[in-house]
C-alpha cells in the first residue's frame, strides 16, 4: 500500500504542486495545502487507489482551502511584487505573469478557485459546482472572466 502510494506521490505532485499555487497564491500555504491532502488521501489509500486518487486529492485540496479561508479572519494577500530569482530573461511571460497575478490578487477566493478549476484543470461548469460544493448557478455567478479580461494590463497584455 506504501509503495504504490508513493509511487502516486512521485509522479504527481508536481502537477498537485501547481494547482495548490494557484490556489494559495504562496509557495509556502501550497506546500501545506497539497501535504494536508496527500495525509487525508494516504488515509484513504485503500479505497480510492483503484479509482481517481488525483481528482480525490485535488478535492481534498479544494475543501482545505475553503476550509482555510473560512477560518482566516484577516485575508491573506498576494505580495504585490514577486521575489528576485536569478536566471534567464523572460520579459514577456514575465510581464504576463505579474499582469494575471496582479488581476488574480483583485478576485475573492471562491471567484479565484471557479478560475483555477475551470480553466487551469479544465473542468466543466458541473464538475466546478461539485467540487465546491455548491449549484451551477454559484460558478456562473462567481466567475469573473469578464472583470479579469478588463483588468489593467491585462486586457493590453491579451489584446
Amino acid at each position: 500500500m506504501a509503495e504504490t502510494f508513493h509511487e502516486f506521490v512521485v509522479h504527481r505532485s508536481p502537477a498537485l504542486s501547481r494547482t495548490a499555487y494557484l490556489l494559495t497564491g504562496d509557495h509556502q500555504l501550497a506546500e501545506d495545502l497539497l501535504q494536508s491532502a496527500l495525509a487525508r488521501t494516504y488515509r484513504h489509500w485503500r479505497r480510492i487507489r483503484g479509482g481517481d486518487p488525483e481528482a480525490y486529492v485535488r478535492r481534498a485540496m479544494y475543501h482545505q482551502q475553503v476550509s482555510w479561508w473560512r477560518r482566516r479572519l484577516p485575508v491573506e494577500r498576494l505580495e504585490s511584487q514577486p521575489a528576485e530569482r536569478p536566471g534567464d530573461d523572460h520579459s514577456d511571460a514575465t510581464a504576463l505573469r505579474l499582469s494575471l497575478t496582479a488581476a488574480l490578487r483583485q478576485l475573492t477566493p471562491r471567484q479565484r478557485a471557479v478560475i483555477v478549476l475551470r480553466f487551469y484543470e479544465d473542468l466543466t461548469e458541473a464538475q466546478v459546482a461539485e467540487v465546491l460544493g455548491c449549484s451551477v448557478g454559484t460558478v456562473k455567478r462567481h466567475h469573473p472572466m469578464g472583470d479579469l479580461a478588463r483588468s489593467p494590463g491585462v486586457s493590453d497584455t491579451l489584446a
